[in-house]
């Protein structure tokens, strides 16, 4: 395969963050309308938070293929196939007339979208070396945070004015604009494409990384921890609204305290997992993610039932995770530079499916209970394994093939 070299190595920081925010964009501007889809379509919360959690199936098996594909073929035409396909799938959920059409737009929206996650990680290791990758990843994951930080309170302030399906009406033309972005600067940054044929080669791509100890500790971790946080988001808006009483705006309005928090934690690591290194930085994150946890768990066993008792630990938690997923995420890719994207789906898939399970588990849990103890008890398992799995990271981590030279 040849790349043109007029596109080969073009990648802006700013492209990047927008290709990689798509998917936290259409995951978490309708998670204060789970509950108005219980009105719109008569069902219950169950199933309306299967808009939820078949989401993140989704996002978790198209990272399966992503990634192996754009080391075959390059990142730029995968990038491009999963936009047009994160539109279509906006589009049928925004116009769905039963619960059944929205769940099907949402599980093509999340196929789509998670080319974007996939190949942000890829890129970034196609450019840089395994330490700074993890600064880089870092900055980046800091500034796409903010989206996912504004996005429930935008969802919220528009269902509460136009409706529910306002929400993936402003997905959808902001799936546009990056398409548009994508095929103006994204250029190839592929170093040499990886003969990966049909669905043997990405089983044996997936095969050689998990037989590696190093990726299975990082990839663990970086489950693990996500599944605390998506326990979290698939009991919080039942919590927030149906216990407490409050609105889908407010939900949205607490949501971004530890959205911040999770975001200054991305800018800790990025200036400082150079220096301190993946290892102690996965560490020090999972621990403060697992004291974040702990916290509201005990607030939940004495009683309190208030949104503090969630959102101001889970800031704690968030800062956490801040510190630990971009290291753990850079600590995965970084195992095979060959096989970047393969390494980053596999990661991404283990990490969404994980948190999927968790999502559903909680979901089902918490409908028509009056505490929130039992989504708690579903964080405090994902976060314990995480710390657990930080304490074997390698070290130092194991030789990989030679990693490629920092742009």
């Amino acid at each position: 395969m040849r790349f043109s070299a007029a596109r080969k190595g073009r990648a802006p920081v700013l492209l990047l963050v927008a290709i990689t925010a798509l998917g936290p964009l259409a995951l978490n501007i309708v998670l204060p309308s789970l509950s108005s889809l219980t009105e719109a379509f008569d069902t219950d919360y169950g199933i309306a938070q299967l808009a939820l959690s078949l989401f993140l199936i989704g996002f978790a098996l198209g990272q399966l293929v992503h990634g192996p594909l754009s080391d075959r073929y390059g990142r730029r035409p995968v990038a491009l196939a999963g936009l047009v396909l994160f539109l279509a799938g906006t589009a049928l959920a925004a116009t769905a007339q039963d619960i059944f059409g929205l769940l099907a737009g949402r599980i093509l929206q999340a196929l789509g979208a998670s080319a974007g996650m996939v190949l942000g990680r890829a890129i970034v290791r196609d450019l840089y070396d395994r330490e700074r990758s993890a600064s880089i990843l870092a900055f980046l994951m800091m500034a796409m945070v903010v989206v996912p930080m504004l996005a429930p309170l935008i969802g919220g302030t528009v269902d509460g004015l136009y409706g529910w399906r306002t929400s993936y009406l402003l997905t959808l033309v902001a799936g546009g604009v990056v398409l548009l972005a994508v095929w103006v600067w994204l250029g190839e940054t592929l170093p040499a494409p990886q003969p990966m044929p049909g669905l043997g080669g990405m089983l044996h791509s997936y095969a050689c990384l998990l037989r590696r100890h190093a990726f299975r500790i990082y990839a663990a971790q970086v489950a693990f921890s996500s599944a605390a946080f998506f326990a979290f988001l698939g009991g919080a808006p039942y919590v927030t609204v149906e216990i407490m009483g409050r609105s889908p705006a407010e939900y949205g309005a607490w949501f971004a305290i530890g959205a911040g928090s999770y975001m200054l934690g991305n800018m800790v690591s990025g200036f400082a997992s150079q220096r301190m290194g993946i290892e102690r930085m996965v560490l020090a994150g999972t621990a403060a993610s697992l004291i974040g946890v702990l916290i509201m768990f005990a607030l939940a066993v004495a009683g309190f039932v208030h949104p503090m008792a969630v959102f101001l630990p889970m800031a704690l938690n968030a800062f956490g995770n801040g510190l630990s997923l971009p290291n753990g995420l850079a600590g995965a890719v970084s195992v095979d530079p060959t096989l970047a994207g393969a390494a980053s789906g596999l990661a991404g898939f283990l990490q969404m499916g994980l948190g999927a399970a968790a999502s559903i588990l909680v979901g089902h849990l918490i409908a028509g209970r009056e505490s929130q103890l039992l989504m708690v008890t579903v964080m405090l398992a994902g976060a314990t394994l995480a710390f657990g799995a930080a304490l074997l990271t390698p070290r130092p981590p194991e030789p990989a093939s030679a990693a490629q030279p920092a742009h």
